[in-house]
């Protein structure tokens, strides 16, 4: 509606609005808290286990920093991008179980859950993954409450870093052949969309996951075609 038309609003309905917003943004937020362990083991101590993962997973992304060939690639575009990321921004920490890392765009960090990783090309698809969603914030200011938004950020970050390439799928069980990589995009990216608060079922993330699909797998910047 034009601001010159219509009846303004009245500031019960203006102090709703912003309170919907603002529930709508805290919903987001604790989500991604949840998505990424940020914020959900703070003051926790360590177990002994929980120490020995870390210490792995500190060298082991020490190493990936410096001789992953996509870790690297992404870390120098990040740079030419003006978003620099030194490597205390890339948190090895106690996660849940049920995911093995997640970007926190607030603090501009990545948590790397350090007891979930199998192994390191494992945490290396991982950090390749969670460097894509930092590019895209880096890059173009994406809205994370914003569901066509987190959409092609998924869509990209699983295309472009392995996270769908046919030895990952058969490690997952997946063993079809046509349209694999596609396929595994698009289930992953709809799996994540639907499991944001913001988004009211699976139905809904199926269609916007659609929708932004063909433009977003085709956009596989900073690469030259999918890694």
């Amino acid at each position: 509606m034009d601001s010159e038309s219509g009846p303004k609003p009245s500031a019960s309905t203006s102090q709703n609005s912003t309170s919907d917003s603002s529930s709508a943004f805290e919903r987001w937020r604790n989500w991604a808290s949840e998505m990424t362990g940020i914020g959900f083991t703070t003051g926790i101590p360590s177990t002994s286990r929980q120490a020995r993962d870390i210490a792995r997973c500190e060298k082991n992304k020490q190493w990936l920093i410096d001789n992953s060939p996509v870790v690297t690639f992404m870390l120098q575009h990040l740079a030419l991008s003006g978003c620099r990321v030194p490597a205390r921004n890339l948190i090895c920490g106690p996660c849940n179980q049920t995911r093995a890392g997640g970007y926190d765009p607030e603090r501009g960090a990545i948590i790397l859950c350090a007891s979930n990783f199998y192994s390191r090309r494992h945490m290396e698809r991982t950090m390749a993954h969670e460097l894509v969603h930092m590019y895209d914030d880096c890059k173009f200011n994406v809205d994370w409450s914003n569901l066509r938004h987190q959409a092609c950020s998924e869509i990209r970050a699983n295309s472009l870093s392995g996270d769908c390439r046919y030895a990952s799928e058969l490690a997952r069980g997946v063993f079809g052949v046509a349209g694999q990589h596609q396929e595994c995009v698009r289930r992953r990216a709809i799996g994540s969309l639907a499991a944001n608060p913001l988004c009211p079922n699976e139905e809904t993330a199926r269609k916007v996951v659609n929708e932004v699909f063909e433009s977003c797998f085709k956009d596989t910047r900073p690469f030259d075609e999918v890694y």
